[in-house]
């Protein structure tokens, strides 16, 4: 009987340990969250982007409204059980889904897609791919992939935070 209870300790420490411990989906999230506010970037050929990061539905989700250009979208990053997620809604008028992979370091996350709502074919023009990296608390590029008839586009930029 002592080992049985034991045992049942031992499980219900571990359980209780396990669940404290936050997932790198969450640690991602939480680095996106604390990125809340308006930033500013150029891309390599004197492009623009403004970016403002909102934390949004109670801490669970992160929304950022992009301008790129003259472009208008928006970017909803959220946790799905173990995963970091971003949905992107697009001019084009579609919405790719993206899976989100973390680097160890926790200091790039590249979302590949997953699938996408009102996308009629894979060959139609969407969002393919986004990467981050972030430099520091002030400092992260974007590298986004426009996919369309099997070709890939890129749109790189360094952004920072406006002050």
């Amino acid at each position: 009987m002592k080992a049985f209870r034991a045992v049942a300790i031992g499980i219900v420490m571990l359980t209780a340990v396990s669940s404290w411990a936050e997932s790198d989906a969450q640690k991602a999230l939480d680095r996106f969250k604390s990125m809340a506010g308006t930033w500013t970037g150029k891309g390599a050929h004197g492009e623009t982007s403004e970016v403002t990061y909102s934390v949004i539905a109670g801490g669970t989700s992160v929304m950022a409204d992009i301008k790129m250009g003259d472009e208008a979208m928006t970017s909803l990053y959220y946790v799905d059980g173990g995963r970091l997620m971003m949905t992107h809604f697009c001019p084009s008028n579609n919405q790719p889904r993206m899976q989100a992979v973390i680097s160890p370091d926790g200091k790039t996350v590249t979302f590949d897609f997953l699938d996408a709502t009102n996308l009629p074919s894979p060959q139609a023009g969407h969002m393919h791919k986004a990467v981050y990296s972030f430099e520091d608390p002030d400092h992260y590029s974007e590298d986004w992939t426009w996919k369309h008839e099997g070709k890939d586009s890129h749109f790189q930029f360094e952004m920072q935070r406006k002050k």
